[in-house]
C-alpha cells in the first residue's frame, strides 16, 4: 500500500527540488532524536515518513485543484457546487484515513510505540506535549482524571493534525480541541479566565526574579 501512495505522489506533484530538499531536512531532524541504531532501519523509516508527507501533499493538492476548477466552472446552481465540493472533500478524507492507517502500520513494523508517538509529535511540532504542560502549570490542582481527559483530547487532536496540509491547519486542530478542553474544565469548576491571568502573573514574576538573579 505504501508503494501505491508513493507512486500517486510522483505523478500528482511536480518534481520541486527545493520542496524535496526541505522535506528531507525536516524528516532527518524529526528522526535524529529517536536514536535508531541500525542505519538500514533508520533509512527505511526515513523513506516511510518522507512518503507520507508526499502522499498527503498529493491528496491535498489534488483536492484543492479540483475544488478550484469546480468553482471557476459554469454549473447550474450554487447548491450543486457546494454538494460537489463536499463530495471531493469526503473522497479526500477517505484517502487520508487510508494513508494514515497504512503509515502507522508501516512505522510500527520498525519502531516502538514510544518512537511512533515521537514521529507524531515531530509532525505536529510537539504541540500536544507543550499544551499539556501548559495546562498543568496553569492548573496545578488538576486531579488524575482531569489530566487524563486533557491528554486524551490532545492526543486525538495530534492524530488529526498530523494529516493536515499546513502548519496553520495543524495548529487550528489543536485550537479546536483546546476549546473543548476549556469547556470541560469550566464545567469542572475552573474559572479559566482568572486561572489564565494568574498563571501569566506567575510567569512574569518568575521571569523578573530570574532576570534579577542573572544581573
Amino acid at each position: 500500500m505504501l508503494v501505491h501512495f508513493v507512486n500517486a505522489q510522483n505523478t500528482a506533484v511536480p518534481n520541486d527540488e527545493q520542496y524535496v530538499k526541505a522535506l528531507e531536512s525536516r524528516v532527518t531532524k524529526m528522526l535524529t532524536p529517536l536514536n535508531i541504531e541500525k542505519k538500514r532501519k533508520e533509512s527505511k523509516v526515513h523513506q516511510i515518513v518522507l512518503a507520507q508527507y508526499q502522499t498527503l501533499n498529493a491528496i491535498h493538492s489534488t483536492r484543492d485543484r479540483k475544488i478550484k476548477e469546480l468553482k471557476s466552472g459554469h454549473t447550474p446552481s450554487a447548491n450543486e457546487v457546494k454538494t460537489m465540493i463536499a463530495d471531493l472533500e469526503s473522497a479526500a478524507g477517505k484517502e487520508i484515513t487510508s494513508a494514515h492507517s497504512a503509515f502507522l502500520h508501516d512505522l510500527r513494523r520498525h519502531l516502538t510505540n514510544a518512537q511512533v508517538d515521537a514521529v507524531k509529535d515531530g509532525m505536529t511540532y510537539n504541540v500536544a506535549h507543550v499544551t499539556y504542560k501548559a495546562y498543568q502549570d496553569m492548573l496545578p490542582s488538576l486531579n488524575d482524571s482531569q489530566r487524563a481527559k486533557i491528554w486524551n483530547w490532545l492526543a486525538e487532536a495530534r492524530e488529526i493534525a498530523m494529516d493536515a496540509e499546513t502548519s496553520e491547519k495543524k495548529h487550528w486542530w489543536f485550537g479546536k480541541y483546546k476549546g473543548r478542553i476549556n469547556n470541560y474544565l469550566s464545567s469542572e469548576g475552573f474559572d479559566m479566565k482568572k486561572e489564565s491571568e494568574a498563571w501569566q502573573k506567575r510567569i512574569k514574576l518568575a521571569s523578573t526574579v530570574n532576570t534579577t538573579k542573572n544581573s
